[in-house]
């Protein structure tokens, strides 16, 4: 047992910390602090290090994601999660002989410092520049590398590689994952049989997707004859089918290859029902007809159809790994996009997809506005905490028509826990609501018409001047960005300042970014839409959140999260602007709103939002019979613009105001 480890046990037993406690690892004190959600990864890191001895690797590269590159992976892909304690969905591991180090962003490095052990470093700049300067001073010059290729996409091998080449070191692939040859325990692949979505959400069939993926191979220069999908939303989306493989978002592992003439989708065929396979028209031989095959089989596969004469592999190279890529040879056998031409038609919805996403969200706004009613009440009596509440907002979400389960892991978070964007309450880590605390909560629900993503902040309280402000400047760069009109195709990232403006002003900042596209009962981030540089441009038709916010580390955070739709916007002269439109219906928190902040066109927009609350999700909460709540929702949704004079009424202007009513009494 290390001597830190053995300090660390001994300390556990007797309770003796050195004078340190607290929710974070200590590891400069004799012996170091553990709290007690920080996992012990000595067995994990021995075993691993015993397994690049013989294939002389002087170090191992292990990243957070799965063979799709996925943002959110399975249990069963969770490798960084295993080796480190870490369970943040971002970052990257590396392991040499004899040292270990996590690399993640700002929003999990609390979270990392309560959940590694001492046996980890943890590194606060997550490029790959960073990574690569680490490796250097760990690894002697011509020393190896290794890492899966499947867990690497084309452009991150790149990276790695050639600073690593110019270096003097040797990045090498190794087909079998070495942390799955030490996971004895490893989750299986779920055996959950696999749907088909309703015909009643439906516009496009998988038939008529096919054609239009054809089409555009068609339409392509250099005609490509094949498309490879690998990201597993691709997939889902072209045959209008669902699973259950990644938590909370509802895909299944597969891999899907068109040609001209052929189908053939990759994945668990067991997990095949006999009425799929009739809907999939798998028993026949046409170019509309779909072969399965073994998940497994995908390199054999392509490998085998590169061979052929004159034909091209056209892949997305966002979301496929290196070792599909390096069996695509010679290179004019492969076309290369950011994104798969599915990734990119999916992006806009149609007429049944943007229905279908309305009214989820109307029937999402149902259950987040019964939870700020109850927390309103409940909060005083000081009983319920982060983790009750993120309990009671699902289980509101529950009884909605055709909801599947939660988007995402509840971000429910009071105080100083609201400071970390992306903080989930835990056991150890959970805080009591109270009234002298903001609390934010961002969660989300998949429902079979489409998928949710809201998040909102109150205070039941008196706030301070200063967080009234950074609320108020917040719900500004909301207004800001969905009144905007611009140009069909304008980039997401040529406008992203705008939610930023209003805080910039007063030196005010967020480390996250503004917004990500959204799908129908999909990941509750779908690619490629957005407001970043690596994201296309919009068009009418995307789904996209805004979502400025602050963060006062050790104090408190606030967010504001919409969704909305991109539409025409009417212009005096040009045709083909654009405009977002909210359909996210919950109301911000009137006590944290300072109206004289706000300009006549911004209180106009927030009475105009208030009244479409009111005009559509009235109804709905009249069909459920929640008589209570929609009295609630009317009572938040009352004009701003009628009561802004007495909202702006401070302290400050009391003496004032007391000194002229005597004035015009004494007038009188």
């Amino acid at each position: 047992m290390l001597p830190w480890l053995l300090a660390a046990t001994l300390a556990a037993l007797t309770g003796v910390t050195a004078g340190y406690g607290g929710t974070e690892r200590n590891c400069s004190i004799s012996p170091p602090y553990l709290p007690s959600t920080a996992v012990d990864s000595t067995r994990q890191l021995q075993e691993l290090r015993k397994k690049m001895l013989p294939l002389k690797m002087n170090a191992y590269i292990i990243p957070g994601t799965d063979a799709h590159l996925s943002e959110y992976i399975a249990p069963r892909d969770a490798r960084m999660t295993f080796m480190t304690g870490f369970k943040g969905s971002s970052g990257t591991a590396v392991v040499t002989n004899t040292k270990a180090a996590l690399w993640t962003d700002s929003r999990y490095w609390v979270q990392a410092e309560r959940e590694m052990d001492c046996n980890w470093e943890l590194q606060k700049d997550v490029s790959v520049s960073s990574i690569t300067e680490w490796l250097m001073a760990e690894v002697p010059k011509d020393g190896v590398i290794g890492f899966d290729p499947f867990l690497f996409s084309l452009n991150r091998y790149e990276e790695f590689s050639i600073i690593l080449e110019l270096n003097n070191r040797t990045l090498k692939s190794h087909p079998n994952n070495l942390v799955d040859t030490v996971w004895t325990n490893r989750p299986p692949i779920p055996s959950d049989k696999l749907i088909r979505l309703p015909d009643r959400i439906i516009q496009r069939t998988w038939q008529d997707k096919v054609e239009d993926i054809r089409r555009q191979m068609r339409e392509t220069p250099n005609q490509p004859t094949a498309v490879l999908l690998s990201a597993l939303d691709e997939t889902a989306w072209l045959f209008n089918m669902r699973g259950n493989d990644i938590p909370y978002n509802p895909f299944f592992y597969s891999y899907t290859f068109v040609t001209m003439n052929e189908i053939r989708l990759f994945l668990h065929i067991e997990r095949v029902t006999d009425d799929l396979k009739k809907y999939l028209d798998t028993s026949c031989g046409g170019p509309l007809c779909v072969q399965l095959l073994s998940y497994d089989s995908v390199l054999t596969e392509v490998r085998k159809y590169v061979t052929k004469p004159q034909v091209k592999v056209w892949i997305g190279t966002e979301y496929t790994n290196y070792a599909l890529y390096e069996i695509i040879t010679p290179q004019d056998k492969l076309l290369v996009s950011t994104y798969s031409p599915v990734l990119t038609t999916k992006a806009v919805k149609d007429e049944t997809e943007q229905r279908g996403l309305r009214e989820a969200h109307v029937r999402d706004a149902v259950a987040v506005i019964q939870l700020l009613m109850w927390l309103e009440k409940a909060v005083p009596e000081g009983k319920e905490t982060e983790l009750t509440a993120a309990q009671y907002v699902n289980n509101c979400r529950q009884k909605q028509k055709d909801n599947k389960g939660p988007s995402f892991e509840t971000i429910s978070a009071s105080g100083p826990n609201a400071a970390l964007a992306h903080y989930s309450p835990t056991n150890e880590t959970c805080r009591n609501l109270t009234v002298k605390e903001m609390y934010l909560v961002d969660s989300g629900g998949q429902y079979l018409d489409g998928t949710t993503d809201i998040t909102r902040t109150v205070h039941w309280g008196t706030p301070t001047a200063m967080q009234k402000e950074a609320y108020t400047r917040v719900l500004m760069g909301i207004i800001e960005l969905s009144t905007t009109i611009f140009p069909s195709g304008t980039r997401g990232a040529n406008m992203e300042m705008l939610g930023r403006k209003a805080l910039w002003e007063v030196g005010l900042n967020y480390g996250h970014g503004t917004g990500h596209g959204i799908g129908n009962y999909f990941g509750v981030h779908e690619w490629p839409v957005g407001f970043q540089s690596n994201n296309i441009p919009f068009t009418a038709g995307m789904f996209t959140s805004i979502e400025p916010g602050y963060y006062k580390d050790n104090d408190f955070g606030i967010r504001i999260e919409d969704i909305a739709v991109i539409v025409p916007a009417k212009t005096k002269f040009g045709n083909n602007y654009l405009t977002f439109e909210i359909v996210s219906l919950v109301p911000y928190d009137r006590k944290l709103i300072d109206t004289s902040l706000l300009s006549p066109q911004q209180l106009q927009w927030l009475d105009t939002h208030y009244e479409n609350i009111r005009k559509v999700v009235g109804p709905e909460l009249d069909r459920q019979k929640l008589t209570a709540v929609k009295d609630w929702m009317l009572r938040q949704t009352v004009s701003v613009r009628g009561t802004a004079s007495s909202l702006n009424i401070s302290s400050s202007s009391l003496p004032f105001l007391t000194l002229m009513f005597a004035l015009i009494q004494n007038f009188l």
